[in-house]
């Protein structure tokens, strides 16, 4: 071999040399962020293959040893992983925004980098050794891959975000929708209206559907990156990504369905009407909330998180958890409020719909993970139970305290008797509800003692529910109360007018509702039994004395068995007089149901017409025309006007 000519050693080395520096200017070039993703995977392509021809000019020395071996072809597969990965650490871009080819090579190269610390951390390396030094480096690159993820992961959940609309659910939310509710603010004479709060007709169904949060596409890939974060032990990591993602979810969710966060001291401060507002729109948004957004982001966590066992349960209970809170929060505010009637349609709709919901909440919730949540929610409900049934309690007490000073005017329903049967009316909706509540309540009375029949002389004693025993009660305490208002009265005609409209009231809307399903047949015979008595003493207090004018008891003359034409004059004119009187103050009394009113009229007219047409028939020719002021026609007539709620006067009529 000539001097001139290079050993093989030397040449051997220039080729190494070579490759080195090829190897270099790949790097700096690498380095540069301006590189298109296209030039970088070609930097990247060639990077590989410039380690593997390194790999081939290697010289296989006989007296390398097996373990030797071993770690260079670890070291080998450290450097090409560490290529891949790295080569994405370089730009800024998102890998998934490149396409899934890229993603899912990415992910391949980070798994081999898992599998290659478990390949070294299995030959119980010495400490400080090369292949010690070796496995601290594929951890530094495992954990930038994982910190790469996270962000990937965090990213795809966030870009991927589907807009939640519930207009679809029949959500309706206003700051008005109270206005057509008829709500009650007091027992007062002058505040108590004729309808009470109506319960919400979502309040009970139970439709229930999954919506997707997040585009579906990306659904396998986020469930890519969580098993292999999982399989790396970076599992926290994206646990915590995908709770702090989807709370942020459910935070914008609660703002959509206008839920505000409202202590417990700002709901206790509120007026009854924004109160009642804000209730109406928890009812709606709580259930929107359980059985459409909670079910959904459950299905969502449950797709992202199937095969990773209760990893699933525990990222929804966290994720969830402050909102479903939020919610039953408003609920605690409510049960601890003050126990006034005007409440309890609304609380009992509350408790029916938090009832309605826990088997679904208890199913989401099942695990240790959500057992505050469905402590929570079993404690509202008993809370909201308690309320309920003591503001049922104070009703009562209510209708008895209710104390009027002055008389109600023209003698027609009272503000308190439509308030106590409407109210009552509303409740049966609830009856099953307030049965089980009212258990331990019962009144003292728990058999039904009126016969089922009128000619029955037999009593059948007959199971009474809780909650009839105690609305037969509001109904005597509400009669009670009547009659104490009656006695206000000076007249005592208007008295049994009074009591003759209120008890007709009652009967009339036991008989037309599902009260009478409560009450029974036997209830509403007594009570029409009570208003008739009280129209036939109407009659007799208004009409006898006037009536005991048109007889011929005292009209002879002294001695004789002649008419007197003076007493007879006389008489017409008391009779004319008090007529007059009566027509003045009755046309300003009230009658307002209709048949009620033609009724009395016509039993009147029976009683008056036919009593001064015998008299007057008796007497005509005892008596000049001039002294009949009206016909029997005329006073038929004027009769039709009693009972209008408008005073008028006959002085100064005349003859027709």
């Amino acid at each position: 071999m000539g001097d001139c000519e290079p050993s093989v050693p030397l040449m051997e080395e220039e080729e190494e040399n070579l490759i080195a520096a090829a190897q270099n200017i790949v790097k700096a070039l690498g380095s540069n962020r301006t590189l298109t993703d296209d030039a970088r995977k070609i930097l990247a392509d060639l990077g590989s293959q410039l380690s593997s021809i390194t790999r081939v000019s290697e010289p296989q020395d006989e007296g390398v040893d097996e373990t030797e071996e071993q770690f260079i072809e670890l070291e080998e597969e450290f450097n090409l992983v560490h290529s891949k990965v790295m080569n994405w650490e370089v730009g800024k871009s998102m890998i998934w925004d490149c396409g899934q080819e890229e993603a899912y090579e990415y992910l391949r190269y980070v798994d081999q980098a898992r599998k290659l610390i478990e390949r070294l951390e299995s030959l119980n390396l010495v400490k400080g050794s090369k292949e010690d030094e070796l496995l601290r480096k594929a951890h530094d690159l495992l954990q930038t891959a994982m910190n790469r993820l996270e962000e990937e992961f965090t990213h795809l959940l966030v870009q991927n975000r589907q807009p939640f609309e519930p207009e679809h659910m029949s959500f309706r939310s206003s700051e008005d929708d109270t206005l057509d509710d008829g709500s009650i603010v007091s027992f007062g004479d002058d505040s108590v209206e004729d309808s009470v709060v109506q319960r919400d007709s979502m309040s009970r169904s139970s439709e229930e559907f999954i919506i997707e949060l997040v585009h579906p596409d990306v659904i396998p890939d986020l469930r890519c990156i969580a098993n292999l974060m999982f399989d790396s032990n970076y599992g926290r990591e994206c646990s915590q990504a995908f709770i702090n993602v989807r709370k942020d979810g459910l935070d914008d969710c609660l703002f959509i369905l206008e839920v505000e966060k409202l202590s417990i001291e700002d709901v206790l401060k509120m007026e009854w009407n924004s109160l009642n507002s804000k209730i109406r729109r928890w009812i709606r948004a709580m259930k929107i909330f359980v059985r459409v957004y909670l079910a959904s982001e459950k299905w969502l966590s449950d797709q992202i998180f199937s095969e990773l066992e209760s990893v699933s349960s525990v990222c929804f209970a966290e994720a969830s958890k402050a909102s479903i809170l939020q919610l039953l929060n408003f609920g605690e505010a409510i049960a601890i409020g003050p126990h006034q009637p005007e409440k309890l349609i609304r609380i009992l709709d509350m408790y029916e719909l938090l009832a309605d919901l826990i088997p679904d909440i208890d199913a989401m919730y099942s695990d240790e993970a959500g057992l505050c949540v469905r402590t929570e929610c079993q404690d509202i409900l008993r809370s909201l139970g308690d309320c309920a049934k003591a503001t049922f309690l104070e009703f009562e007490n209510a209708v008895a305290s209710s104390i009027s000073a002055n008389p109600f005017p023209g003698g027609g329903i009272h503000h308190l008797t439509r308030y106590v049967m409407n109210y009552m009316k509303t409740l049966i909706d609830y009856s099953k509800t307030l049965d089980e509540l009212l258990k331990g309540h019962e009144k003292e009375d728990t058999v039904d003692m009126t016969p089922d029949r009128e000619d029955d002389n037999t009593d059948r004693r007959c199971y009474v529910s809780p909650l009839a025993q105690h609305f037969r009660s509001f109904t005597s305490i509400l009669e009670c109360n009547l009659e104490d208002k009656s006695r206000l009265y000076k007249d005592e005609s208007l008295g049994h007018l009074f009591l003759m409209n209120n008890i007709h009231y009652m009967a009339e809307k036991v008989k037309n509702s599902n009260l009478r399903t409560i009450l029974g047949d036997g209830w509403i015979r007594k009570h029409n039994w009570k208003f008739q008595h009280h129209a036939m003493s109407y009659e007799r207090a208004t009409w006898s004395s006037i009536l005991s004018l048109l007889r011929d008891e005292g009209l002879q003359n002294p001695g004789s068995n002649s008419i007197s034409r003076t007493l007879l004059k006389e008489r017409l004119y008391n009779f004319y007089l008090s007529f007059e009187e009566v027509y003045k103050s009755q046309t300003g009394w009230s009658i307002p149901d209709s048949q009620l009113r033609e009724d009395l009229r016509i039993s009147t007219s029976l009683k008056v017409i036919q009593a001064y047409r015998t008299f007057v028939g008796r007497h005509t020719n005892n008596i000049s025309d001039k002294y009949i002021k009206y016909t029997a026609d005329n006073l038929e007539n004027f009769l039709l006007d009693l009972f209008e709620g408008s005073p008028r006067s006959l002085h100064g009529s005349h003859r027709k």
